[in-house]
Protein backbone atom coordinates (compact mmCIF):
# COMPACT_ATOMS: atom_id res chain seq x y z
CA UNK A 1 0.00 0.00 0.00
CA UNK A 2 2.85 2.86 0.82
CA UNK A 3 4.59 1.90 -1.98
CA UNK A 4 1.90 1.90 -4.53
CA UNK A 5 0.90 5.23 -2.64
CA UNK A 6 4.56 7.16 -3.12
CA UNK A 7 5.15 5.64 -6.74
CA UNK A 8 2.95 7.25 -8.88
CA UNK A 9 3.83 10.82 -8.60
CA UNK A 10 7.06 10.35 -8.22
CA UNK A 11 7.56 8.78 -11.52
CA UNK A 12 5.30 10.97 -13.15
CA UNK A 13 7.27 14.09 -11.47
CA UNK A 14 10.36 12.77 -12.85
CA UNK A 15 8.96 12.05 -16.34
CA UNK A 16 7.74 15.16 -16.74
CA UNK A 17 10.80 17.31 -15.23
CA UNK A 18 12.81 15.51 -18.45
CA UNK A 19 10.27 16.83 -20.60
CA UNK A 20 10.24 20.41 -19.20
CA UNK A 21 12.66 22.52 -20.53
CA UNK A 22 11.77 26.27 -21.07
CA UNK A 23 12.14 28.22 -17.69
CA UNK A 24 8.63 28.82 -15.54
CA UNK A 25 7.27 32.68 -16.24
CA UNK A 26 7.14 34.95 -13.49
CA UNK A 27 4.64 34.01 -10.60
CA UNK A 28 1.76 36.10 -9.99
CA UNK A 29 3.54 39.58 -7.40
CA UNK A 30 2.00 39.94 -3.92
CA UNK A 31 -0.91 38.47 -1.99
CA UNK A 32 -3.80 36.07 -3.61
CA UNK A 33 -5.88 33.59 -2.28
CA UNK A 34 -9.49 31.69 -2.51
CA UNK A 35 -12.13 30.49 0.04
CA UNK A 36 -14.88 27.79 -0.76
CA UNK A 37 -17.61 26.35 1.35
CA UNK A 38 -20.12 24.06 0.41
CA UNK A 39 -23.81 22.98 2.57
CA UNK A 40 -26.22 20.26 2.54
CA UNK A 41 -29.17 19.91 4.67
CA UNK A 42 -32.18 17.64 4.81
CA UNK A 43 -34.84 17.59 7.28
CA UNK A 44 -38.31 15.41 7.14
CA UNK A 45 -38.01 12.00 7.29
CA UNK A 46 -34.45 12.24 7.99
CA UNK A 47 -32.05 14.95 9.15
CA UNK A 48 -28.54 15.79 8.29
CA UNK A 49 -26.50 18.71 7.91
CA UNK A 50 -23.16 19.09 6.30
CA UNK A 51 -20.85 22.17 6.26
CA UNK A 52 -17.08 22.26 5.03
CA UNK A 53 -15.27 25.29 4.01
CA UNK A 54 -11.85 26.51 3.60
CA UNK A 55 -9.34 29.08 3.09
CA UNK A 56 -6.00 29.67 1.53
CA UNK A 57 -4.05 32.83 1.59
CA UNK A 58 -0.53 32.71 -0.93
CA UNK A 59 2.26 35.16 -1.22
CA UNK A 60 4.86 35.44 -3.93
CA UNK A 61 7.42 37.62 -4.67
CA UNK A 62 11.22 37.71 -6.07
CA UNK A 63 12.77 35.54 -2.76
CA UNK A 64 9.76 33.99 -1.01
CA UNK A 65 6.51 32.13 -2.04
CA UNK A 66 4.55 31.10 1.29
CA UNK A 67 0.99 29.81 2.22
CA UNK A 68 -1.23 29.64 4.90
CA UNK A 69 -4.74 27.48 4.73
CA UNK A 70 -7.24 26.36 7.45
CA UNK A 71 -10.51 24.54 6.94
CA UNK A 72 -13.23 22.74 8.07
CA UNK A 73 -15.88 19.93 8.18
CA UNK A 74 -18.92 19.01 9.94
CA UNK A 75 -21.36 16.72 10.05
CA UNK A 76 -24.55 16.19 12.07
CA UNK A 77 -27.26 13.77 11.25
CA UNK A 78 -29.99 11.29 12.55
CA UNK A 79 -28.20 8.27 14.18
CA UNK A 80 -29.98 5.06 15.16
CA UNK A 81 -28.79 2.75 17.84
CA UNK A 82 -30.29 -0.31 18.83
CA UNK A 83 -29.94 -1.88 22.20
CA UNK A 84 -30.85 -4.97 23.91
CA UNK A 85 -32.07 -5.67 27.62
CA UNK A 86 -33.51 -8.93 28.62
CA UNK A 87 -34.76 -7.60 31.83
CA UNK A 88 -36.52 -4.80 29.74
CA UNK A 89 -39.99 -4.99 27.73
CA UNK A 90 -39.53 -5.33 24.96
CA UNK A 91 -35.82 -6.41 25.62
CA UNK A 92 -34.65 -4.70 21.90
CA UNK A 93 -35.17 -0.78 22.30
CA UNK A 94 -34.63 1.21 19.44
CA UNK A 95 -33.20 5.08 19.82
CA UNK A 96 -32.84 8.14 17.45
CA UNK A 97 -30.56 11.09 18.38
CA UNK A 98 -29.56 13.99 16.44
CA UNK A 99 -25.51 13.72 17.01
CA UNK A 100 -22.46 14.75 15.51
CA UNK A 101 -20.70 11.80 13.01
CA UNK A 102 -17.80 14.58 11.20
CA UNK A 103 -15.61 17.11 13.47
CA UNK A 104 -12.71 18.26 11.62
CA UNK A 105 -10.37 21.30 11.73
CA UNK A 106 -7.02 21.78 10.04
CA UNK A 107 -4.65 24.77 9.72
CA UNK A 108 -1.27 24.79 7.84
CA UNK A 109 1.39 26.78 6.67
CA UNK A 110 4.54 27.21 4.62
CA UNK A 111 7.64 29.18 4.08
CA UNK A 112 9.78 29.13 1.31
CA UNK A 113 12.93 31.02 -0.13
CA UNK A 114 13.81 30.81 -3.51
CA UNK A 115 17.67 29.87 -4.47
CA UNK A 116 16.90 29.91 -8.22
CA UNK A 117 13.20 30.01 -10.37
CA UNK A 118 12.83 26.63 -9.84
CA UNK A 119 14.50 25.74 -6.69
CA UNK A 120 13.84 26.74 -2.96
CA UNK A 121 13.95 25.63 0.32
CA UNK A 122 10.85 25.06 2.09
CA UNK A 123 9.61 24.76 5.99
CA UNK A 124 6.14 23.29 6.58
CA UNK A 125 3.79 23.35 9.37
CA UNK A 126 0.54 20.93 9.93
CA UNK A 127 -2.09 20.62 12.73
CA UNK A 128 -5.17 19.00 13.10
CA UNK A 129 -8.03 17.77 15.32
CA UNK A 130 -10.16 15.37 13.73
CA UNK A 131 -12.53 13.60 16.40
CA UNK A 132 -14.03 10.59 14.34
CA UNK A 133 -10.53 9.65 13.15
CA UNK A 134 -7.97 7.04 14.18
CA UNK A 135 -5.70 9.77 15.43
CA UNK A 136 -7.57 12.49 17.57
CA UNK A 137 -4.20 15.02 16.60
CA UNK A 138 -1.70 15.43 14.47
CA UNK A 139 0.82 17.79 14.08
CA UNK A 140 4.39 18.18 12.09
CA UNK A 141 6.45 20.50 11.53
CA UNK A 142 9.43 20.27 8.46
CA UNK A 143 12.43 21.53 6.30
CA UNK A 144 13.42 20.38 3.17
CA UNK A 145 13.61 21.13 -0.83
CA UNK A 146 11.14 22.20 -3.44
CA UNK A 147 11.57 21.95 -6.95
CA UNK A 148 9.12 23.56 -9.80
CA UNK A 149 9.52 21.06 -12.44
CA UNK A 150 6.66 22.83 -15.03
CA UNK A 151 5.34 26.23 -14.85
CA UNK A 152 3.57 27.66 -18.16
CA UNK A 153 -0.06 28.99 -18.94
CA UNK A 154 -1.51 25.68 -18.98
CA UNK A 155 0.08 23.13 -16.54
CA UNK A 156 2.19 23.26 -12.79
CA UNK A 157 3.82 20.74 -11.45
CA UNK A 158 6.36 21.06 -8.28
CA UNK A 159 7.23 18.60 -5.89
CA UNK A 160 8.94 19.39 -1.95
CA UNK A 161 10.89 16.74 0.15
CA UNK A 162 12.11 16.97 3.74
CA UNK A 163 12.34 15.63 7.23
CA UNK A 164 10.97 17.07 10.68
CA UNK A 165 9.08 16.04 13.68
CA UNK A 166 5.60 14.84 13.84
CA UNK A 167 3.37 14.37 17.08
CA UNK A 168 0.13 12.16 17.46
CA UNK A 169 -2.60 11.74 19.44
CA UNK A 170 -4.34 8.47 18.71
CA UNK A 171 -8.21 7.94 19.11
CA UNK A 172 -9.13 5.63 21.98
CA UNK A 173 -10.69 2.32 19.84
CA UNK A 174 -13.55 1.83 22.79
CA UNK A 175 -15.56 4.89 22.08
CA UNK A 176 -14.61 6.94 18.91
CA UNK A 177 -18.05 8.63 18.55
CA UNK A 178 -17.46 10.25 22.51
CA UNK A 179 -16.12 13.95 22.46
CA UNK A 180 -15.10 12.92 25.98
CA UNK A 181 -13.42 9.78 24.95
CA UNK A 182 -9.62 9.29 26.55
CA UNK A 183 -7.30 9.12 23.61
CA UNK A 184 -3.97 6.46 23.85
CA UNK A 185 -0.65 7.81 24.73
CA UNK A 186 0.56 10.42 22.52
CA UNK A 187 3.82 9.44 20.01
CA UNK A 188 6.32 11.75 18.40
CA UNK A 189 9.25 10.92 16.66
CA UNK A 190 11.18 11.90 13.44
CA UNK A 191 9.27 12.18 10.51
CA UNK A 192 9.51 12.56 6.68
CA UNK A 193 7.39 14.45 4.11
CA UNK A 194 6.37 14.63 0.80
CA UNK A 195 4.17 16.69 -1.62
CA UNK A 196 4.06 17.34 -4.95
CA UNK A 197 1.53 19.33 -6.83
CA UNK A 198 -0.05 19.51 -9.72
CA UNK A 199 -2.12 21.89 -12.09
CA UNK A 200 -3.82 22.22 -15.83
CA UNK A 201 -5.75 24.49 -17.33
CA UNK A 202 -8.20 23.31 -20.18
CA UNK A 203 -9.11 26.74 -21.02
CA UNK A 204 -9.09 30.47 -18.85
CA UNK A 205 -12.40 29.16 -17.12
CA UNK A 206 -11.47 25.58 -16.77
CA UNK A 207 -8.92 23.62 -14.73
CA UNK A 208 -8.17 20.21 -12.66
CA UNK A 209 -5.60 20.17 -9.31
CA UNK A 210 -4.17 17.50 -7.41
CA UNK A 211 -2.32 17.85 -4.36
CA UNK A 212 -0.58 14.50 -2.64
CA UNK A 213 0.84 14.78 0.91
CA UNK A 214 2.55 11.99 2.55
CA UNK A 215 4.07 12.12 6.71
CA UNK A 216 5.61 9.33 7.24
CA UNK A 217 7.01 8.09 10.88
CA UNK A 218 7.94 4.82 12.54
CA UNK A 219 4.47 4.50 13.71
CA UNK A 220 2.51 5.13 10.92
CA UNK A 221 2.49 6.80 7.24
CA UNK A 222 0.01 9.16 6.86
CA UNK A 223 -1.31 10.28 3.51
CA UNK A 224 -3.95 12.49 1.72
CA UNK A 225 -4.55 12.87 -1.88
CA UNK A 226 -7.11 16.02 -2.97
CA UNK A 227 -8.21 16.01 -6.49
CA UNK A 228 -10.60 18.94 -7.51
CA UNK A 229 -12.35 20.21 -10.67
CA UNK A 230 -13.03 24.21 -11.08
CA UNK A 231 -14.78 26.02 -13.30
CA UNK A 232 -15.13 29.75 -13.46
CA UNK A 233 -18.61 31.57 -13.53
CA UNK A 234 -16.64 35.00 -13.15
CA UNK A 235 -13.08 36.59 -12.53
CA UNK A 236 -13.60 35.80 -9.05
CA UNK A 237 -16.35 33.44 -8.41
CA UNK A 238 -16.44 29.64 -9.58
CA UNK A 239 -17.54 26.05 -8.88
CA UNK A 240 -15.08 23.57 -7.36
CA UNK A 241 -15.93 19.35 -7.05
CA UNK A 242 -13.23 17.67 -4.92
CA UNK A 243 -12.51 14.33 -4.44
CA UNK A 244 -10.59 13.74 -1.29
CA UNK A 245 -8.75 10.11 0.11
CA UNK A 246 -6.87 10.46 3.49
CA UNK A 247 -5.11 7.25 4.58
CA UNK A 248 -3.05 5.78 7.74
CA UNK A 249 -1.28 3.25 7.77
CA UNK A 250 -1.82 1.65 11.68
CA UNK A 251 -4.71 1.87 12.95
CA UNK A 252 -6.18 0.46 15.84
CA UNK A 253 -9.27 -1.89 16.07
CA UNK A 254 -12.40 -0.90 15.77
CA UNK A 255 -11.14 1.95 13.04
CA UNK A 256 -11.05 2.11 9.29
CA UNK A 257 -7.86 2.99 7.73
CA UNK A 258 -9.12 5.65 4.92
CA UNK A 259 -11.43 7.78 4.91
CA UNK A 260 -13.02 10.05 1.69
CA UNK A 261 -15.02 12.53 0.83
CA UNK A 262 -16.62 14.19 -2.04
CA UNK A 263 -17.77 18.16 -1.85
CA UNK A 264 -19.58 20.54 -4.11
CA UNK A 265 -17.93 23.90 -2.93
CA UNK A 266 -19.04 27.80 -4.04
CA UNK A 267 -15.09 29.37 -4.71
CA UNK A 268 -14.37 32.97 -4.12
CA UNK A 269 -10.90 34.18 -5.53
CA UNK A 270 -9.03 36.99 -4.92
Amino acid sequence: MKVRFAAAPLLFCISTAVLAADAPPPPKQGWSGAGEAGLAASSGNTRTENLNAKVTVKFNDERWKNEFSVSALRSEANVTTTTTDNSATPPTQTTTKFQLTANRFEAGASAGYKLDDRSYVVGAARYEHDQFSPYNDQSIASLGYGYQVVKNSRNEVAFEVGGGFKSVQPTSAASPSNPLHVGADAQSGAAARGKFEFKHSFNANTSISNTYLVESTSGNTFVQNDAGLQVKMTNQLGLKAAYEIRHNSDVLPGFKSTDQLLTTNLVYSF
